[in-house]
């Protein structure tokens, strides 16, 4: 997925799609790019994030920005307001819920992180994340801060998502998802707080990592005729 996210990428930078072009059919993207319909989907919802793209109802897919696009949008906030809102929301949270979290709320966080270091579908490790931060929001016992994480739950899973599919977050996320939970278990709120922010911190190198592959790609390589078929090593 990311080869075709590449090349297309790279392609609507170079201006073969100009901004107000439809790109082709996913049909004929398929046969052209020699991969599945879902692997072509997930790429073209990465664009869409990216904002280089729209979709149409009915009428295809649009080129709306030739870019380089520096903050993707997940479904209505951009990267930037989410993590902006994170920072001063979910920090107290982690130290509130260090003081206030309940023998229950660790049994809960902690069967979650079990089942998140099982699972390899990234569909079901995306719920199961916006769940655990809704849990430790739970846990700080303020309804208030439970309803805004509620009021981002779509644009959290979103952008989960597409920090799994391109930017590989998951085992790392694990972790960082440990050590917030083993400083609620402590009760310490200096310890979870620091845990949050560096979860936090490390959701927005990934995103600039790969926000800026792609331009990094075309001042160092040429653009591919196409990506290498599914299964086929580059």
């Amino acid at each position: 997925m990311e080869a075709v996210l590449t090349y297309l990428r790279q392609a609507i930078e170079e201006g073969e799609y100009a901004v107000g072009e439809k790109l082709p059919s996913e049909a004929e993207l398929c046969r052209r790019l020699e991969v599945s319909r879902p692997v072509l989907r997930e790429a073209l919802r990465a664009l869409q994030t990216m904002g280089l793209t729209a979709s149409r109802t009915g009428k295809g897919t649009f080129v709306i920005s030739s870019g380089p696009v520096e903050d993707p949008t997940f479904g209505d906030y951009t990267a930037s307001d989410l993590l902006e809102v994170r920072r001063h929301v979910e920090l107290p949270v982690a130290g509130y819920a260090a003081v206030r979290r309940s023998a229950e709320d660790l049994d809960q966080l902690a069967h979650l992180l079990e089942r998140m270091e099982r699972e390899t579908d990234t569909t079901a490790w995306v719920a199961m994340d916006t769940l655990f931060h809704l849990t430790i929001a739970q846990a700080a016992r303020n309804p208030v801060f439970r309803k805004v994480i509620e009021e981002i739950r779509d644009a959290l899973a979103r952008q989960s998502a597409f920090l799994n599919e391109l930017g590989d977050r998951r085992e790392q996320a694990n972790r960082e998802h440990r050590a917030i939970v083993e400083a609620l278990s402590d009760g310490s709120e200096p310890d979870a707080v620091a845990a949050m922010a560096h979860h936090l911190q490390r959701v927005e190198t990934t995103l600039s990592t790969i926000v800026r592959r792609g331009s990094e790609t075309d001042d160092r390589t040429a653009r591919p005729k196409k990506p290498p078929m599914e299964g086929q090593q580059e």
